[in-house]
């Protein structure tokens, strides 16, 4: 895909369920992410995935080839006593950056929010990505609690 000016019209940029044979361009993003994997690795969590029905992973394309990614899971969240969707992965391929790629990943995961009864959508973006940062707040995002993690190891 030829480096992009400042957008594909939006007809343009398709959104659908990520397969099996995507495997190599989602391990890509997930590269692009920064969570390396080989087309192996990304078959295997695009499998997971199609068989969890509380997930979905949306593959962005245009003109047909993948270069948008957003992984979407949907669970009970006990203290609103709803359903909340929390956005668990957004890569977009360099070259498709600034053309309007996250931002209809972002709405789908919008619509498919609602469509599942969802209070609220949510993410979570690690402290060194201030661009990221900057493009959730202009997407309406607004900063919530902090959050810690602890890693359980094998």
């Amino acid at each position: 895909m030829a480096q992009a000016a400042a957008s594909f019209p939006a007809e343009a940029v398709t959104v659908r369920p990520a397969e099996p044979a995507d495997a190599p361009v989602v391990a890509r993003l997930l590269t692009v992410l920064g969570y390396p994997c080989d087309a192996r690795e990304a078959a295997v969590r695009i499998q997971a995935v199609r068989s969890d029905p509380r997930q979905q992973l949306l593959l962005a394309c245009v003109g047909g080839a993948g270069c948008g990614l957003l992984g979407l899971d949907t669970l009970y969240y006990v203290p609103l006593g709803a359903p909340t969707c929390r956005i668990t992965a957004l890569a977009v391929l360099p070259e498709a950056q600034r053309c309007g790629v996250g931002r209809r990943l972002v709405r789908e995961a919008e619509r498919r929010a609602r469509q599942a009864g969802a209070s609220r959508l949510e993410l979570t973006s690690a402290a060194h990505r201030a661009e990221a940062h900057a493009f959730y707040r202009a997407l309406g995002f607004g900063e919530g609690a902090l959050r810690f993690v602890k890693a359980l190891g094998a």
